[in-house]
């Protein structure tokens, strides 16, 4: 019995040290590139041992937040969900996250209105965010802020 806990508890820690290793590139403040004249948008995203990936998007016009969406990568169900809390939903809405690698991932919600897929692109410092559904793409341009 012992054995078998042993066994469950390093499984479950290799998991998260294997997501942590596959989209810790995700980590850092991201500046949007590709903004409506007069707003300035980023994403930022930490790794907390307790909740894993959380981030954070924001777009700001002048002095005023137009647009804030928590964001995190959380396990649920035995799968990995990119996770977007809008205050326009009732609820958070969970993409399962189909594949991924260091330098990307893919994730989906076919039942969601829009978007029902969302995909992050690594290029070197260039990020590329794209929400999709019912034959329409739209990119976000992010460059990593050094602080």
């Amino acid at each position: 019995m012992r054995l078998l806990l042993l066994i469950l508890v390093l499984s479950s820690c290799g998991l998260k040290t294997q997501e942590s290793k596959e989209l810790d590139w995700l980590i850092g403040k991201w500046e949007r590139e590709n903004v409506k004249q007069g707003q300035t948008a980023f994403e930022v995203w930490k790794w907390d041992d307790t909740q894993g990936l959380s981030g954070m998007g924001v777009t700001i016009q002048g002095s005023d937040t137009v647009f804030v969406e928590t964001l995190s990568i959380a396990e649920k169900d035995g799968g990995l969900f990119y996770v977007a809390n809008v205050s326009s939903n009732a609820s958070p809405t969970f993409f399962k996250i189909t594949s991924y690698s260091k330098s990307g991932f893919e994730s989906e919600n076919p039942g969601h209105d829009f978007p029902k897929k969302i995909a992050y692109t690594l290029d070197g410092d260039m990020l590329t965010a794209t929400i999709s559904g019912d034959g329409k793409e739209i990119p976000f341009l992010f460059k990593r802020v050094i602080e």
